[in-house]
């Protein structure tokens, strides 16, 4: 097991992503924050947290998309679904889907196939704390990343999250 993140690194890049989204986005008047479920709702919840800090709440529009029955392998796994809750339209708005760590891309896949249930939005971008970059099967890049990582296909990255783990933390096995 190799440390990738730290407790202190994860919070840094939390605040860094929100900051890099504020810096696009700066009115927030246009974009809406998705976050994946299950585990991407972690680092969601967290960057809409630091935005708070940053602009007026009532600017944030935040919903949570579950990808299960979008998945390619659905049928072969065993997938729980979650809640998906999207309270407004994404009609040309511009979209920042976030997901805990960015692999082979199927599950971002998923998520652009899932958001077509609610509208067209103008422009999606991608926010993830871990990029695995060199095992992508689809051609899908993030513009917000915590952290760029080289991996061979048999290792794992697991994120630890406090409110499940209870400690913040990336590691690789």
């Amino acid at each position: 097991m190799k440390s990738i993140l730290t407790e202190q690194q994860v919070a840094l890049s939390v605040k860094r992503l929100a900051h890099q989204v504020l810096e696009d986005h700066l009115s927030l008047q246009e974009t809406v924050l998705i976050g994946i479920q299950p585990r991407g709702i972690y680092l969601s919840d967290r960057i809409v947290y630091e935005l708070k800090n940053l602009v007026t709440p009532s600017a944030i529009h935040y919903g949570k998309l579950d990808i299960t029955f979008y998945r390619d392998d659905v049928r072969s796994n065993l997938h729980i679904p979650n809640a998906t809750d999207i309270p407004f339209s994404i009609e040309n708005k511009q979209v920042i889907i976030i997901d805990d760590v960015l692999w082979t891309g199927r599950t971002i896949r998923a998520a652009l196939d899932a958001l077509q249930d609610f509208g067209r939005p103008a422009k999606v971008q991608l926010c993830v704390l871990i990029d695995r970059r060199f095992s992508r099967e689809f051609p899908i890049q993030a513009d917000y990343v915590g952290k760029t990582i080289d991996t061979f296909p048999s290792q794992k990255v697991l994120v630890h999250w406090k409110e499940k783990h209870e400690v913040d933390e990336v590691v690789l096995m």
